[in-house]
């Protein structure tokens, strides 16, 4: 005989149900939160996966050398201190798929037996070439090692891309490289010390920040020679980007790639990118420069057009993806390079070698050769003064 129902006992039930649908909310709750954090992982994961710890971990002249990251949740960078580098560089194109925008090696090793030495590499201490490795500084003549035909190109023979930063991660966004360079290394006077902090910021850029201080008066150009593709390493050419650069001038160049001293106005010729043209679409033109170059290779003097307090250097829009990158520095010049010199002789992370005109670079920076040429802005450097410059490379996308 069924039990007589009272108001009591239908309350105590209708409590039980709300209570049991509680608790399984809850359980579903967690489950989509556990959910939610794991696909998070895997997405870190994921980008993580491509480069392992262990395949840097080295020691080169007795220093240790690792795997560093910097990341927020648009922008992600791996670096490592063997030459103060990027290894590879993250961000969402126009359909949100994150995609490696900087060609670089998975391993130390990738990066020590490269062809080419200057893949995301810190480059200092002077970038860019001197004339016949000769310079004068308070009536002393210096010899730098000669490494690129007659000239010397990036801070000599043994450059900051080949030496072993110390590092620092004050926070998950920011990694200091810092280095001592000895009074007369690569023939370079006064102890110089460095120090470049990378950083990512929450409206996916890269900012670097490059600091010096000597004890004898000695001359500086630091920058960084990052190798893009915006399309992705491995997507092949980069002669279909669109690029614009803020630059009415730029430095001819004999066939050493060593500046004449004229600023030539850019208007009517193939350098002309004020308004937007593709890589690849005058580059075979009938051209002394673009010959001597082997298509661009050049400084490109800005016009002081201004972004964020600096001097706005240029966009450039991959033209498959919509990852656009704008790029602003505090220099006076940037050396736009179409990957003239990629030979396919190594293999990047991606699987793919660096063939010929698949990254281009665009290297902030003082200009070539400028201490042979009094009338370019100066690099030297005094003993109680601080040299100080900053770059930034900012993503984002057009559809």
């Amino acid at each position: 005989m069924a039990a007589k129902m009272t108001k009591s006992n239908i309350l105590y039930m209708v409590l039980a149900v709300f209570l049991i649908n509680q608790m399984s909310s809850c359980k579903n709750q967690e489950k989509d939160t556990m959910q939610q954090s794991d696909d998070a992982n895997s997405k870190e994961v994921g980008l993580e996966s491509v480069l392992k710890p262990s395949d840097f971990d080295t020691i080169v002249d007795g220093k240790k050398v690792g795997l560093y990251w910097i990341k927020n949740k648009d922008i992600e960078v791996a670096m490592t201190n063997y030459g103060g580098r990027i290894v590879g560089l993250w961000v969402p194109d126009k359909n949100g798929i994150m995609t490696d925008v900087v060609v670089g090696f998975n391993s130390a090793r990738g990066f020590i037996t490269s062809t080419e030495p200057y893949f995301g590499a810190t480059i200092g201490r002077v970038g860019n070439r001197i004339a016949k490795g000769k310079f004068s500084l308070n009536g002393m003549e210096y010899n730098i090692p000669i490494n690129n035909g007659e000239n010397s190109l990036h801070g000599g023979k043994k450059g900051f891309q080949d030496v072993v930063w110390d590092v620092q991660q004050p926070n998950a966004q920011t990694l200091v490289f810092q280095y001592n360079s000895p009074d007369m290394e690569e023939g370079f006077p006064g102890n110089l010390s460095v120090k470049v902090t990378y950083s990512v910021t929450a409206d996916r850029a890269i900012v670097m920040e490059h600091e010096a201080t000597t004890d004898k008066t000695t001359v500086v150009n630091l920058t960084n020679h990052a190798f893009f593709n915006l399309n992705g390493e491995g997507s092949g050419t980069i002669l279909n980007h669109e690029v614009t650069l803020f630059a009415d001038a730029y430095t001819p160049v004999d066939s050493g790639l060593i500046p004449t001293g004229e600023l030539a106005p850019v208007k009517g010729t193939p350098f002309d990118f004020t308004t937007p043209h593709t890589i690849g679409e005058r580059i075979s033109d009938e051209n002394l420069q673009l010959k001597n170059g082997g298509g661009y290779d050049h400084n490109f003097v800005l016009n002081k057009t201004q972004k964020e307090g600096m001097n706005h250097v240029g966009t450039i829009v991959g033209d498959r993806n919509g990852i656009v990158m704008d790029v602003m520095t505090q220099e006076p010049g940037v050396q736009f390079y179409s990957g003239n010199f990629m030979l396919g002789k190594n293999t990047f992370k991606s699987g793919v070698t660096d063939a010929y005109r698949t990254a281009f670079a665009l290297e902030t920076q003082h200009f070539p050769d400028a201490p042979n040429h009094p009338d370019f802005p100066q690099i030297t450097l005094e003993p109680g003064e601080k040299y100080m410059t900053k770059s930034v490379y900012r993503f984002s996308v057009r559809n």
